[in-house]
């Protein structure tokens, strides 16, 4: 197979759609919401995606602030085309684009082996406040 990468968020909104939906990831985030996931896409400041023959195939999207910390949000690459390097070379690209930056992630519950494999390190304390929880105190 022959996979093109393109670094920019400017994209066609189905098109990312079928990705998290081909993929175990699409269990997780809002597809059904494509008003929601059009503003995750279109806020995110750094998105790398892969191509095959016209199809994207895979995605990394990011926030960073390019010098200290990139927050990899989503990995998606659609089931057809995992084990194949793909997701590696997403994520190799991300941390390309902001070299003095580490990356931080939140793995889905289906990769926790998957990251350390391809050089992550676990961190023992990530703290999540979950949409609709609040602050006490």
């Amino acid at each position: 197979m022959a996979i093109t990468y393109r670094t920019g968020n400017d994209l066609p909104l189905d098109d990312v759609l079928a990705v998290y939906r081909a993929c175990t990831l699409g269990a997780r985030r809002p597809v059904e919401d494509p008003e929601r996931m059009a503003l995750m896409l279109q806020n995110a400041n750094l998105v790398v995606t892969a191509w095959e023959a016209g199809t994207v195939v895979g995605i990394a999207r990011s926030m960073t602030d390019f010098a200290y910390c990139t927050y990899l949000a989503d990995l998606a690459v659609r089931d057809s085309h995992q084990r194949a390097g793909i997701g590696v070379e997403l994520m190799r690209r991300t941390q390309a684009a902001a070299p003095r930056a580490m990356v931080v992630l939140l793995s889905a519950p289906q990769a926790v082996e998957y990251y350390p494999r391809v050089g992550f390190t676990a961190h023992p304390s990530a703290w999540v406040l979950r949409e609709g929880e609040k602050l006490r105190g």
